[in-house]
């Protein structure tokens, strides 16, 4: 999805000389771009590494739960965020991070895809979390070709067509709303017969004609040589088994953390992969932060909002700027 005059390109390497900073920002969703923001109002001399500008908050066709910004797209509300940022001259690089080291007892350094490397006295972590897959036949090979994780991102290719939604949350139902208003018929198909996502969402995707849900069923195949061609789904209380003709899959049944990262530069998780933080979104690693989605442990509500991600940002860099004060003291 595009961003506008925001749209995030590659910085090269003579536009950001500089390799040794306060802080680095890993990640450009809410958190990191909240941290972004915080740590350049503490004068705290800030560079973003981003992947991809705006993280899953761009995928939303629409954003009606942040404070004094109704109804707005999730990719104006990033222009917005980026924009904010931005006035405060951070320079923000297109880049994946891969490593992380310690350089020495008081910096730390990340090492990036296009071979790269920033410092900085504290790393915040906003790397957010990855889509999770099905796991079932079909799936991985269809890929592009009629399965997608990203209905705002691929919706329109769907056009008076018969897709699939699976999952229960606030994004397979607004995704299901959202394709209402594009495809001619869209299946939800949830494992359960309750569902997690607001009420709200529920009750509109319920009165939608166009919305036939499908409950305590699971997909068990999604079949198609060049494209997608049908489901298979079973009804996990009557045990029936049924095909169904479809276009596309829209998957949405949540995301993960990037695990094997974080036990790999040594970050503590919790038994879900999350990097364990303390009410100031600190590590185990004393000047590495993690905050967002990716943030977990005994002390992280569980709340996956915009507002609540920014607030850990906020938060992350207030803590950074306390512990560099600290450091360099000493």
């Amino acid at each position: 999805m595009g961003f506008g005059k925001f749209r995030l390109t590659p910085i090269t390497k003579t536009e950001v000389e500089q390799k040794e900073f306060d802080v680095v920002i890993v990640g450009g969703g809410p958190a990191g771009l909240s941290a972004a923001l915080y740590s350049a109002r503490y004068q705290m001399n800030t560079i973003v590494i981003a992947e991809v500008l705006g993280g899953s908050v761009t995928e939303a066709p629409l954003v009606d739960d942040y404070l004094g910004l109704p109804e707005t797209s999730g990719s104006e509300l990033v222009e917005k965020f980026v924009n904010h940022v931005k006035k405060y001259n951070v320079p923000i690089v297109n880049d994946k991070v891969v490593d992380l080291y310690r350089k020495n007892d008081k910096i730390w350094c990340v090492k990036t895809r296009g071979g790269r490397e920033y410092c900085g006295y504290a790393i915040i972590l906003a790397v957010g979390s990855e889509k999770r897959k099905l796991g079932v036949p079909g799936e991985k090979e269809l890929i592009g070709k009629g399965v997608s994780y990203c209905a705002t991102c691929d919706g329109p290719l769907f056009k008076d067509k018969i897709v699939a939604v699976v999952g229960g949350g606030n994004s397979a139902l607004s995704s299901a709303l959202y394709l209402a208003s594009l495809a001619s018929k869209i299946y939800l198909i949830h494992r359960r017969d309750q569902f997690r996502a607001f009420k709200v969402y529920v009750e509109q995707a319920r009165s939608n004609s166009k919305i036939e849900f499908i409950l305590n069923s699971v997909v068990k195949e999604i079949i198609g040589k060049d494209k997608v061609e049908a489901i298979k789904i079973l009804n996990k209380v009557t045990g029936e088994e049924k095909t169904l003709k479809v276009d596309g899959v829209f998957i949405e049944i949540g995301s993960e953390p990037p695990r094997e990262f974080f036990e790999k530069i040594g970050i503590e998780v919790d038994e879900r992969g999350y990097a364990k933080v303390n009410p100031d979104q600190s590590t185990n690693l004393p000047g590495i932060y993690v905050a967002g989605d990716a943030a977990g442990g005994p002390y992280k509500y569980r709340f996956e909002q915009i507002i609540t991600a920014a607030a850990e940002g906020a938060k992350a860099a207030d803590a950074v700027f306390k512990y560099i004060i600290g450091i360099r003291g000493s």
